[in-house]
């Protein structure tokens, strides 16, 4: 099938969800090529993905009757055509290694996204992005400064028609109303140490605690800095023979990882919002 959609949804649990959604997809000749389906006893909620292909219906006939059929289920729902890759904007200030990591997997066909746009405080990475042929916007940020820069920001996310913009190390913290404006498509990475060092050189705080476990995590972004929905974590073991610099290194590494995950889950519709928390249909 040359059409090719992506459904997700979530509602209250009653029986029979999955058998209606098969059938109305059967009945307009859909071909449900992947299906994942999660029950939370604990919310009441049934969560759903279906991939699928469909022919016979226009994406705007498909979304018209979905809107029909889910109203008596109090379906909370997403109908996602999958032809074209998702429009994208990084922002990055002088830590480059997820911007680099994003780059080359949108370049070499890992990750479906649309690099449109990098947007940063700083102006380290304008070569990188010329390398890519990717447009840079160098929006410096002061305190005097922050809403005309943040203006100016959201100014390029929407020209750019951005259905995702990701913190590539971003070391700015965004207004409320921006993170409002960005909610649920705005995805941050940030190092998880156990236990947690805020503030300057985490790396040399956790180096001189002598960890053991040193990792990452990839969230949305919301007003309440770092408390997001969570989307990915991971960790690596080190031990007392690491240096500051071999901690570093271990943890960009990570954040790398941590962030392409939740990039590509995201862009790939795997990803629903369970409340503070999330479902993901690997």
């Amino acid at each position: 099938m040359k059409h090719a959609y992506i459904l997700t949804l979530s509602c209250p649990d009653r029986p029979g969800i999955v058998h209606a959604v098969s059938g109305f997809l059967l009945e307009r000749g859909g071909n449900i090529e992947e299906a994942a389906q999660y029950n939370d006893t604990a919310t009441g909620l049934f969560f759903m993905r279906v991939q699928f292909g469909c022919d016979q219906l226009t994406h705007e006939d498909l979304q018209a009757q979905l809107q029909a059929f889910a109203a008596p289920f109090q379906m909370d729902w997403k109908l996602h055509a999958t032809q074209q890759p998702m429009r994208t904007v990084i922002m990055v200030s002088k830590d480059g290694h997820c911007l680099n990591d994003l780059l080359f997997r949108w370049k070499t066909g890992l990750l479906p996204v649309d690099i449109a746009a990098i947007i940063s405080n700083h102006r380290d990475f304008y070569q990188l992005a010329a390398s890519y042929n990717v447009p840079f916007h160098h929006i410096p940020v002061t305190a005097a400064t922050k809403a005309q820069a943040e203006a100016r920001q959201y100014e390029i996310i929407e020209s750019e028609k951005a259905e995702l913009v990701v913190l590539a190390r971003y070391m700015q913290i965004l207004s409320d109303e921006l993170c409002r404006k960005l909610s649920g498509r705005a995805i941050n990475i940030h190092h998880s140490f156990l236990p947690s060092f805020k503030g300057a050189k985490p790396y040399y705080q956790a180096h001189d605690r002598g960890v053991k476990l040193i990792g990452a995590t990839a969230h949305y972004v919301t007003a309440d800095l770092d408390e997001g929905p969570i989307i990915e974590q991971d960790v690596a073991r080190v031990d007392h023979s690491k240096t500051v610099e071999d901690l570093t290194a271990i943890g960009r590494d990570t954040e790398g990882l941590v962030l392409s995950r939740a990039v590509k889950w995201h862009t790939e519709h795997r990803v629903l919002l369970n409340g503070h928390k999330t479902v993901i249909f690997k």
